[in-house]
């Protein structure tokens, strides 16, 4: 996969690194030639310019590209970088870093923005995954605003524990994609069994987040005519026959 990172500092280099690590080709633009070269980038591509030009993006022939990386400290590179990549180069996947959240809603679709990473909002995610056991977390958003990647780890007195993933009936528009079971991740089939201390992780509408929240938490278990958050019903459980499971 060929990704453009477009700043050099501590977060792309950072980035740099990491994919240079998985055998990805990796180029860096970045204003200071000083950069270039920088330890533990071996491999990588460099390019000294302005990528707010159409110039220096052309030069790095960005159309190539399967992902541009925006990640500078500077919100407005950031955006003026992903809206020419998407708009000018075509390039599938654009991910910009959010350095102030005042800006964060500016990191959608309308700049060209895929993905936006709030580093602020990314910690307070990881901070409350870390603690908080039965609630539902957010830890990213995708698609411009439209869908989350949301975990929830399991009570050891959760309703759910026993039941197996195709035994629920999952949200519309919410799919489990991963569990995290004794630090090995698991593709979750219609027969694996929810034990408690499991982390599952979805793939949501934001809209339908309450709703899964609903179903996942202590109270359906003993409340089962009770309405969840804004009037919405605790999803059933399906008899082992009916698959609800779309995996």
């Amino acid at each position: 996969m060929k990704v453009v990172i477009v700043g050099a500092g501590s977060v792309g280099s950072s980035i740099a690194r990491e994919l240079l690590a998985h055998k990805h080709d990796i180029l860096l633009i970045d204003l200071k030639p000083e950069v270039i070269g920088r330890s533990g980038l071996r491999g990588a591509h460099w390019l000294v310019g302005d990528a707010c030009e159409l110039s220096t993006l052309q030069g790095a022939k960005v159309e190539e590209a399967d992902v541009v990386v925006s990640a500078t400290g500077d919100d407005k590179v950031n955006l003026v970088v992903s809206l020419l990549a998407k708009t000018e180069f075509g390039v599938g996947r654009t991910v910009g870093r959010v350095n102030n959240p005042k800006n964060d809603w500016m990191f959608n679709d309308s700049w060209g923005v895929d993905v936006a990473v709030n580093t602020p909002q990314l910690m307070t995610a990881l901070v409350e995954e870390a603690v908080e056991i039965g609630d539902l977390v957010r830890l990213l958003t995708l698609q411009t605003g439209v869908s989350s990647l949301v975990e929830f780890t399991v009570p050891h007195d959760s309703h759910v524990i026993g039941l197996t993933v195709g035994d629920i009936r999952w949200p519309e528009d919410s799919t489990l994609v991963a569990i995290l079971r004794d630090h090995a991740p698991i593709t979750p089939s219609r027969d694996d069994v929810i034990d408690g201390g499991d982390e599952l992780f979805f793939v949501t509408t934001i809209a339908a987040e309450d709703e899964l929240r609903a179903l996942l938490s202590a109270e359906s278990a003993t409340a089962d005519d009770a309405a969840g958050p804004e009037g919405v019903q605790p999803a059933e459980v399906q008899a082992p026959e009916d698959d609800g499971f779309d995996g």
